[in-house]
């Protein structure tokens, strides 16, 4: 399984391609694309940010090795799938931005991927309706433990959400169509 390449060098080909979003908004759009049953080659980048003009990431640039680990833990039935966010030891607003950030950039190419009605599960409508409220946040200035409790247990239900939104839009879809 491919790791998930750093978050300043994600940060780093994202300003270079002077893309308007950081690092977590851009693995978020990469993860909603993917999610909503957009194609996982390298014109993920254009179309998920919805620019023709933006050039396909080069193979093995650190915007690849982001495809190629998201689609790697997207299928994984291990559910190894894991958020490009800030270090631990980040400040806990900081890292609650990124999260939110990585909502926003999630919906926006979700919608792009799986268009306006996708195939929900009543548990996918509410976790996208989650994810839409989380997109929404903003961060409060805290290093209060609960705090740090309530960041992480947001982080996994946003892990969770993800997978069952693929599962809904991509993962079905495909198992029904082996059965056929």
């Amino acid at each position: 399984m491919p790791d998930l390449p750093d978050i300043a060098d994600v940060a780093a080909a994202s300003r270079q391609l002077g893309l308007a979003m950081d690092a977590p908004e851009l693995h978020g759009a990469l993860c909603g694309w993917l999610a909503g049953g957009g194609a996982a080659d390298d014109t993920w980048l254009a179309r998920a940010l919805a620019d023709d003009q933006l050039p396909a990431p080069a193979a093995g640039s650190a915007l690849d090795q982001l495809r190629q680990c998201a689609v790697a833990q997207l299928e994984d039935r291990s559910f190894s799938f894991d958020l490009l966010l800030p270090a631990a030891d980040r400040p806990l607003d900081e890292r609650a931005e990124a999260l939110f950030s990585w909502c926003q950039g999630f919906l926006g190419a979700f919608g792009l991927a799986a268009g306006a009605s996708p195939p929900l599960s009543e548990e996918g409508q509410e976790a996208l309706q989650d994810l839409a409220r989380l997109a929404q946040a903003s961060a409060e200035s805290s290093d209060d433990e609960e705090d740090e409790d309530a960041l992480a247990e947001l982080e996994e239900f946003v892990r969770v959400a993800v997978l069952l939104l693929h599962g809904d839009c991509v993962l079905g879809p495909r198992h029904r169509r082996s059965l056929n």
